[in-house]
């Protein structure tokens, strides 16, 4: 059985206001429970963008993995990620490998991908001692407050990824592309819209341009849906950021992002785009044990600074192909 929080009964586009929070009573067998809950689970997330579960029990990644199946059906093998993470096989992740005293901006999962995962799982086996939580905010609410100039731009544009696999920074082709043969990554590339060439020191450079602005494919609804700010140069630490222009060049960098016709998006840009995000941004404290359920094509996802132990578990299923 479970006990659904006021929470549910909120309007998750207004600021301030979390997902739906369900507490489970009676002890009951985590794969059981989702098993029989899973349609209303399901329509918390349509209805909301987000559903947390609380008090499932989840304390192994045995569990994590038959609960994370049982809801999500056939989960998505990761490719074309970005920061690296521990692959504990048929799906199942531990969360992006990132510096616990540095925060994950916002960003949807893969948005940069023809085909996006649908839904995001994630399981806290252990919770950190402080902060770590994972933010999220409504697309549909952060497109709805940014500026009509910039967003008529977004729309006619899109926007542009490009990415230079170095060895060094972010991940390596093997682990983006699930291979190391240049003849397979060029024929993943030309099936998947992404423009690439080999540089003279080996390395693989990308061009990918994607719609910023999508519709979700159930509801029909205008999402902001993208990785323009997460990605973008300027929202490096300057330091960071001065270092790899000085190792790598400005056209060099590992990754940064661009209109879709090639100009370059200002740091003031970028730092509108975190503020609106901040300004939607929901913080729950994980707790161990915890289940969330986010729509990735609606809600965008981060993670504050941590301390301590931290480990959650994450999966990708229901892959969507966008119009892009």
């Amino acid at each position: 059985m479970f006990i659904s929080s006021a929470a549910a009964m909120n309007d998750p586009a207004a600021p301030g206001r979390p997902p739906p929070a369900l507490q489970v009573t009676g002890g009951d067998d985590p794969t059981v429970w989702v098993t029989e809950h899973r349609d209303n689970l399901r329509r918390l997330v349509r209805e909301h963008g987000a559903v947390r579960v609380r008090g499932l029990g989840l304390r192994d990644r045995d569990t994590v993995a038959a609960v994370f199946r049982r809801f999500g059906g056939d989960l998505m093998t990761e490719r074309e990620g970005f920061a690296s993470r521990r692959d504990f096989g048929a799906g199942v992740y531990a969360s992006s490998t990132w510096p616990p005293s540095q925060p994950m901006c916002m960003h949807h999962e893969l948005s940069y991908r023809t085909e996006v995962p649908g839904l995001m799982l994630f399981a806290c086996l252990t919770a950190p001692v402080s902060q770590g939580a994972t933010g999220i905010a409504d697309g549909c609410a952060v497109l709805a407050d940014l500026p009509l100039d910039l967003v008529t731009r977004f729309e006619r544009d899109g926007w542009l990824l490009t990415r230079t696999y170095n060895g060094d920074i972010g991940r390596s082709l093997a682990e983006a592309f699930g291979t190391e043969d240049r003849a397979s990554v060029e024929a993943y590339c030309r099936a998947n819209g992404i423009e690439s060439e080999w540089r003279s020191g080996g390395e693989l450079r990308t061009r990918q341009r994607r719609r910023a602005i999508v519709r979700h494919p159930v509801t029909g609804r205008r999402c902001w849906f993208n990785q323009v700010a997460f990605l973008s140069e300027w929202t490096m630490d300057p330091d960071v950021r001065d270092y790899l222009v000085e190792v790598y060049g400005a056209d060099g960098l590992p990754f940064t992002t661009r209109y879709g016709n090639g100009d370059p998006i200002g740091e003031d840009v970028v730092q509108l785009l975190n503020d609106t995000y901040d300004g939607h941004t929901v913080r729950e404290p994980w707790q161990s044990g915890d289940l969330l359920v986010v729509d990735n094509v609606r809600t965008a996802h981060s993670r504050e600074p941590f301390e301590g132990p931290r480990e959650i578990l994450v999966a990708m299923a229901e892959p969507v192909g966008l119009d892009r």
